[in-house]
């Protein structure tokens, strides 16, 4: 680990500690609620841009955007747990649960219940963490398919995310035929955005159809991480990106934010796509690093058609858990200065989020409320988007 790394995540942790501090405001993506991030936004230069390529089309297919299906629940054990700044593989959810309850699981004891279960049984393993974790109910998962056309026309496919629960990412990727893509080795590669419990601990699912799938994951996954990824079934390619900027093919490339997040994760990537005469898109998983934040970095690094920022996808982190605050009424009316034309939001965006930018008329592509989704108001479960 860097001396720079190790100094970020020591700030995290005397910041958040504290209530104060860039590392408090980081944690929970509130740095682009600041005046702070505004000025930053305005005065930032803009030096010699990467030049990337392009594509002619991006297309998304939500496989599940419902993390969880209780707030409450979710902020409840974490509070009982310890807090914001607890390691998330002590909290006692499945799969680390250990039949000791809240804020007594363990990485090692709750995997070493299901190792010989992971990838090939995963009902099995479910099963029996439904017996030792903590509200075994409650996880779902974020995880949604990238159609990309290239110039040539060439359809490349991925994966962002691989959820949570394994029962019910299971049933989503056979809902969306992603077990099909999978095991036809139709689907070039998974980005892990994060490593969090809600976009990370499904991997398995994904391992299942296809474990010599390449994996791209930020510099900052811990050891947990990293040995979880491997007692999955990973055989295949292990991208750990150490560099801002990765490309995957012409007009395509993963940014890399370095980021302290809650429950003990660090760092955060996001997609960026150039589409041809039409500009730039950005596909996210949680961005805890901030919409602003986000869209400052590829404005001032990359360099698109247009000049234009084209459409965005994914969660933004904007009021998660429905705590709405009039600081958010502010970013909701600053993100008017982007002039996307289509705005995919849902996940960790929040539902009284969604419902503001539909009511300011921005243009939110809209969705069905299918399979537990909560809103029409944001792209649901099944549903998709075009760039």
């Amino acid at each position: 680990m860097s001396e720079e790394k190790t100094t970020s995540r020591r700030d995290f942790v005397m910041g958040a500690a504290t209530g104060v501090g860039v590392g408090a405001i980081g944690a929970m993506g509130l740095y682009s609620y600041t005046p702070a991030a505004y000025r930053r936004f305005a005065k930032a230069p803009r030096g010699n841009r990467e030049e990337f390529g392009a594509v002619r089309r991006v297309r998304v297919t939500n496989i599940s955007e419902t993390s969880w299906f209780d707030n409450g629940m979710l902020m409840g054990d974490i509070m009982a747990a310890g807090g914001l700044l607890v390691n998330q593989y002590t909290i006692g959810w499945p799969p680390f649960g250990n039949g000791k309850g809240i804020a007594k699981g363990s990485f090692e004891s709750g995997l070493e219940s299901i190792r010989k279960m992971i990838p090939g049984d995963l009902d099995e393993a479910w099963a029996l963490q439904t017996k030792l974790g903590v509200h075994p109910e409650n996880p779902g998962g974020f995880s949604c398919l990238i159609e990309v056309e290239a110039l040539d026309g060439t359809i490349h496919k991925y994966l962002l995310d691989s959820g949570w629960s394994f029962d019910w990412m299971d049933k989503a990727f056979k809902r969306e035929k992603i077990d099909q893509m999978l095991a036809a080795h139709d689907i070039e590669a998974l980005f892990l955005s994060h490593e969090h419990w809600d976009h990370f601990w499904g991997l398995p699912v994904t391992l299942k159809y296809d474990n010599r799938i390449p994996i791209y994951v930020h510099s900052g996954y811990y050891k947990e991480g990293l040995q979880y990824i491997g007692a999955s079934g990973h055989k295949g390619k292990l991208v750990i990106q150490d560099k801002p900027i990765e490309k995957v093919i012409p007009g395509m490339v993963v940014i890399k934010y370095d980021v302290p997040i809650i429950n003990r994760v660090f760092g955060e990537t996001s997609l960026a796509f150039n589409i041809k005469d039409k500009g730039l898109v950005s596909i996210s998983g949680c961005n805890h690093q901030g919409i602003l934040q986000c869209t400052a970095y590829m404005r001032n690094n990359l360099k698109y058609d247009n000049d234009k920022f084209y459409g965005i996808y994914g969660g933004l982190h904007i009021s998660p858990f429905e705590d709405w605050d009039p600081k958010y009424d502010d970013l909701v009316i600053a993100l008017r200065q982007y002039e996307f034309e289509k705005i995919g939001c849902n996940h960790c965006t929040g539902v009284i989020t969604a419902h503001k930018f539909v009511e300011r008329g921005y243009p939110v592509v809209k969705g069905t409320a299918r399979f537990r989704s909560k809103t029409p108001d944001y792209l649901g479960n099944g549903d998709t988007i075009e760039f």
